[in-house]
């Protein structure tokens, strides 16, 4: 299933070639100041499933709760934000508001809630953390 994305103004465009992983909220201090005040909502998929068809994005970097740096593209013109690049990570953020649809998407997972202020919503059945989830175990 591919699905296309972009900004408001459409200098941007982006395509998604592979089913998203998760569907998430995160309520750090971070994601509200990107999303104006709610919690970031994002849909995962693995980097190579991701492709930019139209644009060049501007990329803001700040370092994360982990250490590593993450890197938030949004368009330099309309300011949408469009997608995050953490470091290190096999998947990528995409900004579940830059789709093209998005109707189908439910969040599964809060994390962060210890920044939230009790305004934010959480989907009922969802897993909440105060923080990060706890690491999967390996396979090995």
């Amino acid at each position: 299933m591919e699905r296309s994305g972009g900004c408001a103004c459409g200098a941007i465009r982006f395509k998604v070639k592979a089913p998203f992983v998760g569907v998430g909220a995160c309520h750090c201090a971070d994601c509200q100041k990107a999303s104006g005040g709610g919690p970031n909502y994002v849909a995962l998929l693995p980097h190579a499933a991701f492709e930019v068809s139209q644009g060049t994005p501007v990329r803001f970097a700040k370092q994360g709760d982990s250490g590593a740096t993450v890197h938030r593209a949004f368009c330099g013109d309309c300011g949408t934000p469009l997608w995050s690049e953490p470091a290190h990570e096999p998947f990528m953020p995409i900004k579940v508001g830059a789709l093209d649809d998005a109707s189908d998407l439910t969040p599964g997972m809060h994390i962060y809630l210890s920044s939230a202020p009790d305004w934010h919503q959480t989907q009922e059945g969802a897993a909440c953390f105060e923080k990060m989830p706890p690491p999967m175990p390996s396979k090995s």
